[in-house]
């Protein structure tokens, strides 16, 4: 079986660096490091050392240029990263060239089955058509990554592809091979790009990992194996751009980046991941992010500039059950990783902890211990609290705002997890009688769950506050609960089942799980069709994707309530029918340049993000950007927006339109019969919108039919708009 190659670039996490700088005529503690955007020069540099000169000339002239500029830029932007006071900043603003410089920020990681519950099976659909995604390089940006692990086994693997151009840094060689290409730390550049943190070995795993079979506590059982299969931690802004120019440079086909910088208000052409994505989508890369873990939250999503996928988090129909028994005989289902076979059956006294943060009032000592979820207490310190205190057992139940979303949490410790109404349920039952009692029985892997999937609580929320006018999230896709690579042993694991090898796996949750999930997706149909650009992948994506569950009733939320698009987006990812989705939305980037001036940016401000000069003679509402979707402000009259589709179904073939779901809005298209006689040949259409009693928010979908196809685009109509 041919897998597709890997290419990973890293980061480590780091929260403060401990370098020092060779300057001595300014006060150390007044340096921060600043993102320093110039115009675009005039001349254009043939290697990377006349560009550090130049990039040099903007320092003082009484300072150590070469410890005080930490990254040049080639790719991602025009300009340089460098330890600066702001009193330098100030004297940098007055030379020819300088367009603006920003403090860095500070950006966190968004912290099996799968291929299965997507329709991904071998030697047949998506993985067939695409040859496992033979030839496209994923880049990965994240904490490390641990070379050795059988998922980056390089068995079977062609040679390496003549566009790549990147670097091995591991201190041994011999760690990169035909599947993991390459690897650099842009953190500490001195050391190995090994990974201690786990999230990247994890998320690395899930985009292009090889096929592997494990069991993890005796549970969880099945393939380990990435998408395309050919913690909690600060990452530096400047050393996130770092690893993107390096990506642009060394010839990837995806970035995967599972990070962001919080609630995201900043502006475009100060969103570090949206000026490097920029690049990378100038380049014909496409770029998967996370959304955030911010939710359920309105306004939560983060990474949401039009030329990136913005990935949101979903369950899979699998669950690690533990099932709370009480002393009345009812029973509600949970979760956890770690199943002890020995756990007494005994009903054993069942004690309030409350939060379980504190239990020195609380005999505990041989009982159950029911505790509240807690923000900012991990569950892991939950668990650790009540096993140091003596307690048998600890049923950890969901506060109101984790609804249903259960965690199967590794910890050598019996517990398990429950939604908050069936936390409810249990409580009701403790002030029932003066003696509750409980156990908890582990009954391990169960698949199929007809309500899969469900959006995870913790997966951040639209709208986004960057640009309203685009809706975002644009995917959901597996994130909850996600079995991939580990750099370590976890304790009390069972190894694989066909081996004898202590290789390791972790059980992870978070829009980190779900983004190289989307990247892997994007990698397979980037091998199917060579020739189609980053937006024509991300539409494929969207127009396709999944309303319903294995159920066929609308994809709820954490509430168990259908979810809205600000929490879905376009849906639920469907890999085999993005394969072949007849039509599609195409953007070009010169396109995006009226988009960015519409949003009231000044040409310099634009000129940022677009990497050349810009004068915003013309521009476009937000809303009327090529975009598969529809996100439009609430207006006093009607107003129309256009869409063209380029066909890559049937050569001939006709699309009627059909609009639904809406209400207090009227929407009309026109035409209503899109015609087409040849492949690639595009057509347009006009949606007009005109609110008649709207007081909040309505939503609804776009969808065009033809005898095979059905394209369908969300709509979701807000009540005002404002721009950063």
């Amino acid at each position: 079986m041919d897998l597709k190659f890997i290419s990973t670039f890293l980061c480590f996490v780091l929260l403060h660096s401990s370098k020092t700088f060779g300057d001595h005529f300014t006060n150390q503690s007044d340096l921060e490091t600043y993102i320093v955007h110039l115009e675009f020069p005039d001349q254009l540099f043939s290697n990377s050392k006349d560009l550090l000169l130049w990039h040099q000339s903007f320092l003082p002239t009484n300072s150590n240029h070469s410890s005080r500029i930490l990254y040049s830029y080639r790719h991602v932007f025009n300009g340089f990263a460098a330890t600066l006071s702001s009193d330098e900043v100030r004297e940098m603003e007055k030379k020819p060239g300088f367009v603006s410089a920003h403090p860095q920020r500070i950006f966190q990681l968004h912290t099996t089955h799968t291929p299965s519950f997507l329709g991904l099976h071998q030697n047949v659909g998506l993985w067939n058509a695409s040859n496992s995604g033979k030839g496209v390089i994923i880049g990965i940006l994240d904490t490390g990554i641990a070379p050795q692990h059988p998922s980056f086994n390089d068995n079977g693997m062609p040679n390496l592809p003549l566009k790549w151009k990147g670097k091995c840094e591991f201190n041994v060689t011999t760690y990169c091979n035909k599947k993991l290409i390459g690897a650099r730390n842009f953190v500490q550049p001195d050391l190995s790009p090994t990974d201690e943190y786990g999230h990247g070995t994890h998320t690395s795993s899930t985009a292009a990992g090889t096929l592997w079979m494990v069991l993890i506590f005796g549970n969880a059982n099945g393939t380990a194996v990435g998408i395309c299969p050919s913690p909690c931690g600060h990452v530096q802004k400047y050393k996130i751009l770092a690893g993107l120019d390096a990506a642009i440079e060394d010839g990837v086909d995806v970035i995967s980046l599972s990070l962001g910088f919080g609630h995201s208000r900043s502006p475009l052409y100060n969103d570090t991941i949206a000026i490097g994505a920029y690049s990378a989508m100038e380049k014909g890369i496409f770029v998967s992010c996370s959304a955030g873990n911010d939710g359920p939250g309105s306004g939560t999503v983060q990474n949401g500039a039009p030329w990136i996928l913005t990935v949101g988090a979903s369950t899979t129909d699998r669950k690690i059950r533990a099932v709370v028994v009480l002393g009345n005989g009812a029973e509600y289902e949970g979760e956890s990783a770690f199943q002890p076979t020995n756990f007494s059956r005994k009903l054993l006294p069942l004690v309030n902890g409350k939060y379980c943060d504190l239990l020195h009032s609380i005999d505990v000592k041989g009982k159950i211990v029911l505790c509240d979820t807690k923000r900012g207490l991990y569950r892991e310190q939950i668990a650790r609290t009540v096993k140091s205190a003596g307690g048998a057992g600890m049923i950890l139940m969901n506060n109101k705002e984790g609804g249903s979303t259960t965690l199967a949490v590794y910890d050598v410790f019996s517990m398990t997890q429950v939604s908050y109404k069936d936390g409810q349920e249990i409580i009701n039952y403790m002030k029932s009688t003066s003696t509750p009692v409980a156990t908890i029985s582990y009954k391990g892997t169960k698949i199929g769950y007809k309500h899969a999937p469900t959006v995870g609580y913790f997966s951040s929320r639209g709208p986004c506050l960057q640009s309203q006018g685009i809706l975002k999230p644009d995917i959901i896709g597996p994130g909850v609960n996600i079995l991939a690579a580990w750099p370590t042993q976890i304790e009390g694991e069972t190894t694989s089942a066909s081996s004898s090898s202590s290789s390791t796996f972790n059980i992870l949750s978070g829009t980190s799980m779900s983004c190289p999930h989307l990247a892997g997706v994007a990698a397979l149909l980037k091998s199917a069709h060579p020739d189609w650009s980053p937006a024509a992948i991300k539409s494929a994506i969207m127009t396709t994707a999944d309303l319903v569950n294995l159920g066929n009733d609308p994809i709820q939320d954490e509430t168990l309530e259908p979810a809205d698009l600000l929490a879905i987006g376009s849906g639920h990812v469907n890999p085999s029918r993005a394969n072949d989705p007849g039509l599609i939305y195409d953007i070009q980037p010169e396109d995006y340049i009226p988009y960015l001036c519409g949003l009231n940016y000044t040409d310099d401000q634009v000129s940022i993000i677009v990497k050349k000069k810009v004068h915003c003679t013309s521009s476009i509402p937000q809303s009327e950007l090529n975009y598969p979707s529809f996100s439009i402000p609430k207006e006093s009259s009607a107003q129309t927006y256009t869409r063209t589709v380029t066909n890559v179904g049937e050569a001939i073939s006709a699309y009627t339109v059909k609009v639904s779901g809406l209400k207090g809005v009227e929407v009309a298209v026109s035409p209503k019969i899109l015609k087409f006689t040849v492949l690639n040949q595009k057509a347009s259409y006009n949606v007009t919108v005109k609110t008649l009693d709207l007081t909040g928010h309505s939503q609804g979908y776009i969808v065009w039919s033809s005898d095979r196809y059905s394209v369908r685009s969300p709509i979701h109509v807000f009540p005002h708009i404002s721009v950063i």
